[in-house]
């Protein structure tokens, strides 16, 4: 399992860099308080108060991460979602209705690294920040710099998927979720090393966001030549990669 702790401490590496944020909400309070405590720690903030503007500002801006709540006016954070995907495979962490299962589960379907529910502690939020932006910062010395198994190839200085030399567009999570799988093909990888080593948090009985970034994956990247799946479920268990027919 040497490979999968490489992962794992690179995902464990702290970033150095003072991230840009776009911070999305309607409620001017909230995004207020929230922008003030992760200002606090060093981070810079540009705030937007619906969905139209929240896809202006990152067609036009280069952002670290997104924040971005779902129910808000002129174009909702699902909406908002859709469009930044359909040009940016920038980080997103989505706010949603505690509970609000529905929303979640479609977030994570058009391209969410992660969610929040709401109302949130601003301590809460810069955690899960520091944690989708460590999986983008690997240390080249413990990881391989590209891994290749049949007709699949991942990059991870450029972080570039291809299938068959034609280019995948992976999110963050899609493709850190992928390179684990790929640095031990054929082997199980339980939902709880996905949840800590990709997702950085402990596993959630109810949890099903590790199912919809498979699901994703098994969609963008399609089947082996033969037909099967790349991507094998172990009901209960977690999932694996199958190496390509011979």
């Amino acid at each position: 399992m040497s490979a999968l702790m490489s992962i794992s401490r690179s995902v464990q590496a702290e970033s150095n860099m003072s991230p840009k944020i776009l911070l999305v909400d309607d409620d001017t309070v909230l995004a207020g308080m929230l922008a003030e405590y992760l200002e606090t720690e060093g981070c810079e903030i540009v705030q937007a108060h619906n969905g139209a503007d929240a896809v202006e500002s990152a067609r036009e801006e280069q952002f670290d991460i997104v924040v971005l709540d779902i129910m808000m006016p002129k174009l909702n954070g699902i909406e908002a979602l859709k469009q930044i995907r359909a040009s940016s495979t920038v980080p997103v962490i989505m706010l949603t209705a505690r509970g609000d299962d529905l929303d979640r589960i479609l977030g994570l379907e058009l391209g969410a690294d992660d969610y929040l529910p709401k109302p949130c502690n601003p301590r809460e939020l810069y955690a899960r920040i520091k944690a989708v932006l460590r999986r983008t910062s690997v240390d080249p010395s413990i990881s391989p710099k590209s891994l290749r198994l049949g007709d699949l190839q991942l990059d991870l200085g450029s972080r570039k998927v291809t299938v068959d030399q034609q280019i995948i567009t992976l999110t963050q999570t899609e493709f850190d979720l992928l390179w684990l799988l790929l640095s031990t093909p054929d082997q199980v990888v339980t939902k709880s090393e996905i949840s800590t080593m990709v997702l950085d948090k402990p596993l959630s009985q109810w949890d099903r966001s590790i199912d919809v970034h498979i699901s994703n994956m098994r969609k963008k990247l399609g089947k082996h030549t033969d037909g099967n799946e790349r991507i094998k479920t172990l009901r209960g268990i977690g999932y694996l990669y199958v190496s390509p027919p011979l």
